[in-house]
């Protein structure tokens, strides 16, 4: 009997000594190959706003207005990287109630090199997440682009990141956030990247007005041959937008990277044929932007859905996003010179929709399921997250807009206008 309690009290306290050591495995570690991955896709998102998104809209623009466009995104991309490390990323990412987060992060405050995200330094996350708060405001800068000061742009967006976009970002991916909390899903920026920055593009289309000689004067792009090399780059870029919203360097990464290309690369042919129906020739920038609307739309869904389920939604938002372009913009007469909406807003709710169409727990996991997967209400949960962020986004734009326009005012004067930005406004010009 003794020989028995005392082996009793043997395995007690063996196991109890083991437990703190149970306990201390169960937690994250950092894993280098993880690490190594979400350093490189910092890198390919980075390279999506400069140079990427910089050439895209540059070649877009007429050449008098060509380096103000790469200007905007290259100042744009400082200036949204302080703002970002200074408070963005603490009131994004860190605890606080479900539509904003906390103090905790100010600074970095806290952040030592020993501290985790996951399997991941902290640093490289708020690198990762750093690049997307770069890009999103960047994006806004096609819907008015032309006319719109630069000091009234910066402005703007210095507003519209800290007021729109960081509050979004904690409802969709913050602890806590409500969007979140509701079950919708957005694997890498649908909702919190191209709805969000389209509604602001469309509201600052609409405040600053249409530009100097539209329907009479060349508008045409200057370069498209810079607009195809953006558009390569952003589609190089996006498989870290994408691919690295995984976190992790593990299948779901690879699914989300293959689901990005054949999204992308389905939109390029839908575009392009419905072009050549319609216009009867395919163009470049048909092609270029079917590529981009395709690389929107799988956005939200990368992660969540099947190939097959890729290559749907890349088909319909070449189609869609084409209408959105063409009929759209005719049809209630607004000037959104390089759409923006046409393309991001489309696309953003497209693939927003359908990811709550064709989400499966297959790819995404359990909890993951859209409508094909047996959920239907998924389709409704994510039409509700569309409507806050399109509300959200369109209040926002418009008080941030009269707040700058009543310090600073929208638009260049109608003969800088006329003249060109790039010399009246940065002392440059393309061609000497």
């Amino acid at each position: 009997m003794t020989k028995v309690k005392f082996a009793a009290l043997a395995a007690g306290l063996l196991a109890a000594s083991a437990s703190p050591a149970l306990a201390q495995a169960a937690e994250p570690a950092l894993d280098t190959g993880d690490t190594a991955w979400m350093l490189m896709s910092s890198v390919l998102v980075l390279m999506m706003t400069i140079p990427g998104l910089a050439l895209f809209y540059g070649g877009l623009v007429r050449q008098k207005n060509a380096l103000t466009v790469l200007m905007q995104c290259l100042f744009a991309t400082g200036l949204m990287s302080v703002l970002w490390v200074a408070a963005g990323y603490s009131l994004a990412f860190t605890e606080g109630n479900p539509f904003v987060g906390g103090l905790d992060r100010l600074m970095l405050a806290g952040i030592g090199p020993d501290s985790l995200s996951g399997t991941i330094p902290e640093t490289v996350f708020v690198m990762f997440q750093c690049t997307f708060a770069v890009i999103t405001p960047a994006l806004i800068v096609g819907g008015p682009a032309d006319r719109m000061k630069f000091s009234a742009m910066m402005l703007f967006l210095a507003l519209w990141l800290m007021a729109v976009y960081v509050p979004v970002a904690h409802m969709v991916w913050g602890p806590g956030g409500y969007l979140g909390g509701q079950g919708v899903l957005d694997f890498a920026g649908g909702t919190v990247v191209h709805i969000n920055a389209a509604v602001a593009g469309l509201v600052a289309t609409l405040m600053v007005g249409k530009r100097e000689g539209l329907g009479t004067e060349n508008m045409a792009p200057h370069n498209l041959a810079l607009t195809m090399i953006g558009a390569a780059l952003l589609w190089c870029g996006w498989f870290g937008f994408n691919a690295g919203s995984a976190l992790a360097s593990g299948g779901l990464a690879g699914y989300a990277m293959i689901n990005t290309h054949v999204a992308a690369a389905a939109a390029v042919v839908s575009w392009s044929l419905v072009e050549w129906i319609k216009r009867g020739k395919p163009s470049l920038l048909g092609a270029a932007s079917g590529a981009v609307a395709g690389l929107v739309a799988i956005t939200p869904a990368c992660g969540f859905v099947t190939v097959g389920s890729a290559l749907a939604i890349g088909l319909a938002s070449g189609v869609l996003c084409y209408w959105g372009v063409t009929g759209l913009k005719a049809m209630f007469g607004y000037d959104d010179a390089l759409d923006v909406w046409g393309v991001h807003g489309v696309g953003g709710v497209v693939g927003a929709v359908l990811t709550g169409v064709f989400a499966t727990a297959f790819i995404g996991g359990e909890g993951k399921s859209g409508l094909v997967d047996g959920n239907p209400m998924q389709v409704i949960v994510q039409i509700e997250g569309i409507v806050l962020t399109v509300v959200w986004s369109a209040v926002g734009s418009f008080l941030i807009l009269k707040a700058v326009d009543l310090i600073v005012g929208l638009r260049v004067g109608r003969q800088v206008e006329c003249d060109g930005l790039d010399f009246a406004l940065h002392g440059e010009t393309l061609s000497h």
